[in-house]
């Protein structure tokens, strides 16, 4: 592998204007299609699970009852203090608000309180149900404002009113002028990091580049498949996170190699056969775990990890192709200058010694092996206490209650729960089939009557019925909110029973609605995490067999992957299911995580930490095959790979973090996850666990048995083998001799 990215990076540096010329027309075609069929206009949000009841439900309902079968906003009217909504006055203004809003864009149709009895008992607070034509994701762009707009004569008449619901549920994760904080963060790093702008600019420009090429492709895509805002926004953070990561790797290697006096073409070609070697690697491990999540079987899960793989192959192909190119540009003038902070500190990393570390990384590992035992145990008790949360984890998708505190629907529901309960946020539908029964209404009369017997059932009504199809429809609302326990218990209990009601009175049954599809959604995702993991530990284990052709590495790296995610997830319970701080992150209501968080963090966590542990202990096997000393080893990894790995870290850690502000709050918990996630694995696991297990493990860290090792092939991630050529036989000579 090393000899042939030696070759391309050499070949991109030598035709760098061909090379940035092709880049460029990338991302003109992609930019083209992207404004030509695709778009961010056609994103959709939607949470589908296609085969499952409550998805085959929800197909037929838009057959049966197709005024029903589209999203769904909810108007909240709530009476001045010491009147009732059944005065004149108030219900005046109530009728010509409902009239406003039957006119608003793409209404079906708008259920007024009274028609379907949902007044609070002391008159107080009523909920009218507005029903539109189409999903929410079909929604056009001024539709949700109109309704808005059609309650105002209500408010001015001394009415509260707030509009909320499904239509409303969840901000879009769009990028925004905040996330530019990451990469303004990145370029302080940089700069400090290389002491150089032209050097620090080099990362920041390929990754550019690549996340344009990337984004472009993703949103051309939106034309012939369905790509959600979330899947957009994580294949945005994800590539400039990596895409600088990958180029900060390569040049920091490039600028060493310049430091010692090597020809740029040289330099260029060898950083990328070393380096890149390792980005390749490591760019892989990231779309293989990303493309893994295609398994799970939910078309909008595997979408978002295509997407995210998608652009962080191109964020590896930018690395090994432009980057040379860029390189080659610069020439000779991203090498240190004689006497300059950055020249002396690549002299005191060539001629420091086994007493005296060359830089704070060095020192910090040296005093993390001095007492390895002790810091294994610290680090994995420590780890274990941050993860402990995590057992309690509740999974569901993000509602209203979640949802900006002040924003008409988080207000809306909260005046929903005060008033009625909290399960009116969250009804349940059940599509009742009378096809078998010699008397439908006797039919669905007697569902209505034995579901209304179940625990946790606090109302029950029929919502419509067919008599074409002979379906009916009924709303079931629940004591217990959305994403409660005991509304998953009454699902549940709804479809164990479904065979004794079809029985009693001949109608089958089938659960839905939006709150039905989400708890689908969580169960399955539910189910899939731990075969998930399994997949994804066991490939770290035979990769990094693969890699470093040792026993203990493999084991080691995946122990501490799995410290890694516990602890994380143990941080966002922390954070934002029991709200332990979490108005540093503009979190001020707790709930359940994002169903798919855990699964999308630990695929992405998966490839991140990879690359940490490839650029960290590749260093130190380099060190070992040459002086056979295993203390030795780790110290002189550390003294050259611990400060890039920490540059990389903070920068990755930045762009995630800057996605924390988003007011989508799957985004929100997402960025936040991998956030903390990047600053426990870089710093707790790769930089403190990792040496401590190595210099614990001594020699035998590096054993693997013979047999074993004449099985495996030679991959070279290294690139022994051009440290081993000949000057008069290097690649490029061969190279350039063909041209």
């Amino acid at each position: 592998m090393a000899t042939v990215l030696y070759r391309l990076g050499h070949l991109s540096f030598r035709h760098r204007i061909c090379v940035l010329a092709a880049w460029l027309a990338a991302i003109a075609a992609v930019v083209c299609c992207a404004l030509t069929v695709g778009g961010a206009g056609k994103l959709d949000d939607t949470f589908t699970i296609p085969g499952s009841q409550s998805q085959q439900a929800l197909d037929r309902m838009r057959q049966d009852f197709p005024a029903a079968a589209g999203t769904s906003a909810q108007i909240v009217f709530t009476a001045p203090a010491g009147h009732r909504l059944t005065e004149p006055a108030e219900q005046a203004a109530i009728r010509t608000a409902l009239a406003d809003a039957r006119q608003a864009p793409q209404v079906a149709a708008v259920i007024s309180p009274s028609t379907s009895h949902a007044i609070s008992p002391d008159h107080s607070t009523a909920i009218a149900q507005v029903q539109y034509r189409v999903k929410a994701d079909a929604l056009a762009s001024d539709s949700l404002d109109r309704l808005s707009a059609s309650v105002r004569g209500a408010r001015n008449a001394g009415l509260d009113v707030q509009v909320g619901g499904a239509a409303y549920n969840g901000a879009k994760a769009q990028p925004g002028a905040g996330d530019l904080i990451g990469v303004a963060v990145a370029v302080v790093v940089l700069a400090l990091t290389f002491g150089s702008l032209l050097t620090a600019g080099m990362p920041l420009l390929s990754a550019l580049i690549g996340v344009a090429v990337g984004l472009g492709g993703v949103l051309a895509l939106t034309g012939a498949a369905t790509i959600s805002s979330t899947a957009l926004t994580l294949a945005l953070m994800i590539a400039l996170a990596v895409g600088i990561d990958y180029a900060l790797f390569i040049v920091t290697r490039h600028r060493s190699q310049l430091a010692e006096g090597m020809d740029p073409a040289e330099s260029a070609a060898r950083a990328v056969g070393t380096a890149g070697s390792a980005v390749v690697f490591a760019g892989l491990t990231v779309v293989i775990a990303m493309a893994g999540l295609s398994v799970v079987g939910i078309p909008f899960l595997t979408v978002m990890g295509l997407c995210a793989a998608g652009s962080v192959l191109v964020a590896v192909a930018v690395a090994v192709t432009l980057l040379p190119a860029l390189l080659g540009f610069a020439g000779r003038r991203l090498a240190p200058r004689p006497g300059s902070r950055t020249a002396r500190r690549e002299h005191a990393i060539a001629t420091a010694g086994p007493d005296r570390p060359a830089n704070l990384g060095e020192r910090w590992i040296r005093i993390a092996v001095r007492r390895p035992l002790v810091t294994v145990l610290l680090v994995v008790a420590a780890l274990g206490a941050l993860a402990w949360p995590a057992t309690s984890m509740t999974l569901a998708l993000p509602d209203n209650g979640t949802a900006p505190a002040g924003s008409s629907q988080r207000v809306a529901y909260d005046e929903i729960t005060r008033a009625f309960g909290p399960g009116f946020n969250g009804p349940l539908l059940v599509l009742a089939d009378t096809g078998h029964s010699a008397d439908p209404a006797a039919a669905v009369a007697g569902v209505d009557a034995e579901i209304r017997a179940m625990p946790d059932v606090a109302a029950v009504a029929t919502a419509g019925s067919n008599p074409v199809t002979r379906t009916a429809l009924i709303q079931v609302v629940p004591r217990s909110g959305p994403s409660d326990q005991a509304t998953k218990n009454l699902v549940n209990r709804i479809r164990d029973d479904a065979g004794s009601i079809q029985r009693s009175t001949g109608a089958s049954v089938a659960v839905t609605g939006d709150t039905a599809v989400g708890i689908d959604v969580s169960a399955k995702l539910s189910a899939a995490l731990l075969p998930f993991a399994g997949v994804v530990v066991g490939l770290s284990l035979v990769l990094l067999l693969l890699v470093f052709r040792s026993l203990v590495v493999p084991v080691k790296a995946a122990a501490g992957f799995l410290l890694s995610v516990a602890a994380t997830f143990g941080a966002v319970v922390g954070v934002f299911q029991w709200g332990h701080l979490g108005g540093l992150v503009g979190v001020d209501q707790s709930g359940p995580i994002a169903s798919f968080l855990p699964i999308i963090v630990m695929a992405v966590l998966f490839g991140l930490a990879m690359d940490y542990e490839v650029f960290l202990v590749s260093r130190m096997r380099e060190s070992y095959v040459r002086t056979g000393h295993p203390l030795t080893a780790v110290h002189a990894g550390a003294r050259h790979a611990a400060r890039v790995v920490t540059a990389a870290a903070v920068i990755m850690f930045s762009v995630f973090a800057a996605f924390v502000s988003s007011p989508s709050m799957i985004l929100k918990q997402i960025a936040f996850s991998l956030a903390v996630g990047i600053l426990i694995d870089a710093f707790v696991v790769r930089m403190t666990f990792v040496p401590a297990v190595l210099a614990l493990a001594g020699r035998w860290s590096w054993w693997l048995p013979g047999w074993l090792d004449r099985l495996l092939p030679g991959l070279d991630i290294e690139g022994e083998r051009l440290h081993r050529a000949e000057p008069e036989e290097r690649p490029s000579d061969r190279a350039a001799a063909l041209n």
